[in-house]
């Protein structure tokens, strides 16, 4: 069993838990995920590493509760037990094995969408540590859905936020930020780390593309199972077949047949959403729409 040690609601309906995981603190490195299973009969769950303490033997996961199994996860309070957690899994990021030489010639941009800030975190802390200085786009649809704004300028030269709305930040998406960045601001990029939705990493790789820059997607959003098992996560990188979950989750963006992986998730659309109107009525339920005990 993995107690948790901390629990906080960062915004709208994204969580992060501090979990007791020696083994994984100690081992684990930016970019990888692990699996978490609340209970003896619940999903796996894929989450991207948020944060690694390996002196106190604490892994810090961060999620939003969309669906059934995340629902049930937030539910869990300080105290609690996980069934299971299970990693390091996947390849690190490959930043995390670049030389001094290699780093050095980098200009690294890194952009983070939504719950992405997460998984962000940890790579720009990891460039801190190694002495380098990078930049930091973060950007949601309004300001309620931006977190760790305090704690990723702590790790990062320079952090830029933008929101859909305007509400905070410059408006705009993080595509329309980035292209404000070099065109109006004079910076001067040749790497960048983009993670978030899938649809916000497809149209950041076509910017980026525009302007030269070399990029990395994390798509460990369309992870399921994590082990390569249930191909859910199958994709053409360069057409190449991979599974995220085995061969990342990171990928040179401008490879990834986004279109592709995005028809490929919506197969899983109406079955998660059952699963999710379950819980939310509990005995109540009946299927279906839940009112009308189709299926």
């Amino acid at each position: 069993m993995y107690k948790i040690l901390k629990k906080e609601h960062l915004s709208a309906s994204n969580y992060l838990m501090d979990i007791d995981a020696p083994m994984i603190a100690k081992s684990g490195k930016p970019g990888q995920f692990v699996i978490v299973i609340d209970n003896e009969k619940g999903e796996r769950i894929p989450l991207t590493i948020a944060d690694l303490d390996p002196e106190k033997g604490i892994l810090t996961i961060v999620f939003q509760a969309v669906g059934a199994s995340t629902m049930a996860l937030a539910d869990l309070n300080e105290g609690d037990e996980l069934y299971c957690c299970v990693g390091p899994l996947g390849r690190p990021s490959d930043l995390v094995d670049a030389s001094d030489e290699e780093l050095k010639e980098k200009k690294i941009i890194f952009i983070a969408g939504g719950v992405g800030i997460a998984p962000v975190y940890p790579q720009v802390k990891y460039m801190k540590s190694r002495g380098y200085d990078v930049d930091v786009i973060m950007g949601g649809r309004t300001k309620d859905l931006v977190f760790w704004e305090d704690k990723m300028r702590l790790v990062a030269k320079n952090v830029y936020v933008c929101t859909d709305d305007g509400s905070y930040g410059f408006k705009g998406n993080v595509t329309q930020l980035l292209r404000d960045l070099i065109d109006n601001q004079g910076k001067q990029y040749n790497h960048a780390v983009i993670i978030g939705p899938v649809i916000m990493m497809k149209f950041g790789c076509l910017t980026t593309k525009e302007y030269g820059i070399k990029t990395i997607v994390s798509m460990n959003p369309i992870m399921v199972d994590g082990t390569g098992m249930c191909g859910a996560c199958r994709l053409n990188v360069g057409g190449q077949t991979k599974f995220a979950c085995v061969d990342g989750p990171e990928f040179d963006g401008h490879l990834v047949d986004f279109d592709a992986a995005m028809r490929r998730s919506r197969i899983y659309q109406t079955e998660e959403g059952r699963a999710k109107l379950a819980y939310e009525e509990g005995k109540t339920s009946h299927g279906g729409c839940g009112c009308c005990g189709g299926k």
